[in-house]
């Protein structure tokens, strides 16, 4: 099989990727998102010859690159290539506040949270979340650019400068948890591996931000919130992060459609690349 893997150039994934296929004897060939092309009437696009197509990353690109990206993505879908995630999903999951009103139709209980487009809704936001909110890129991954505001000055500039770059503000109110949280890797309905994930004094878990994880065995009731999660936003391939409350219950954080492993397979011992590529080739199917 030739498996296209769509990221932004040659980074460790990819280079896992190609690893693991070419010891399954696969052929991966790393293609970058930025230089796809599509050809209509007969005409061939970028990834005209692939039998499937793995989805790494998105990388940056203006609303229209965006946009045509995921276009592409559909119709290869739909001329029959393997797309993995479906671009369905990944349009979900990379959508903070879709991908939390999925999980929140699905009955899955994920923290309180608003989006608007003004700081004065903001600020209402924030007072009717308890003062204490979690304020996040609606597109973002790995922790970056959140923010935890505790403070109405604080949370007065913060939502005014973030207006004035014509962002969504995104807030959700914070949870207070022991300190770690659980990244549960879901491979084609099934739970892969999980770890725990320990804040470095903050907190945030994310081992991109200082975190550091170790190997867990998810209990009965973790592994239907994880299955159920990715499900919900039709991710077979999903990393999907569990936080525990205050009072033993569990909250959804998120379904990342593109989710990494570097940190999770040597803390966990599991071939995640393998498996992926395994997936990909022998059990999945377009639906």
């Amino acid at each position: 099989m030739r498996i296209a893997l769509l990221s932004a150039g040659a980074g460790w994934h990819v280079r896992d990727l190609q690893r693991a296929a070419a010891r399954l004897g696969q052929d991966a060939v790393a293609v970058d998102f930025r230089r796809l092309s599509a050809g209509v009437a007969h005409q061939p696009d970028t990834l005209t010859g692939f039998d499937s197509v793995l989805v790494r990353t998105m990388p940056p690109g203006s609303l229209e690159q965006v946009v045509f990206r995921m276009d592409l993505l559909h119709r290869v879908q739909a001329r029959g290539l393997a797309v993995l995630n479906p671009p369905r999903a990944v349009e979900t999951c990379v959508d903070k506040y879709l991908a939390t009103a999925y999980l929140d139709a699905a009955g899955l209980r994920v923290p309180p949270t608003v989006a608007c487009q003004h700081a004065d809704a903001a600020l209402e936001a924030f007072a009717s979340l308890g003062g204490d909110v979690v304020v996040k890129p609606v597109f973002g991954s790995e922790g970056r650019g959140m923010v935890r505001v505790c403070d109405p000055e604080m949370a007065w500039r913060t939502f005014r400068t973030l207006e004035r770059t014509q962002s969504v503000l995104y807030l959700q109110q914070f949870i207070p948890h022991p300190g770690w949280d659980v990244r549960v890797f879901v491979l084609g309905g099934r739970v892969l591996t999980a770890m725990r994930r320990y804040s470095n004094g903050d907190w945030r878990t994310n081992v991109a931000q200082g975190g550091r994880g170790e190997v867990v065995q998810v209990s009965a009731e973790e592994e239907r919130l994880a299955l159920s999660a990715a499900a919900a936003l039709g991710a077979p391939l999903a990393g999907v992060d569990l936080l525990p409350g205050p009072q033993g219950e569990w909250y959804v954080l998120e379904v990342n459609a593109v989710p990494g492993w570097r940190a999770l397979a040597p803390v966990t011992g599991v071939d995640v690349a393998a498996a992926v590529i395994d997936f990909l080739v022998h059990e999945y199917r377009v639906r």
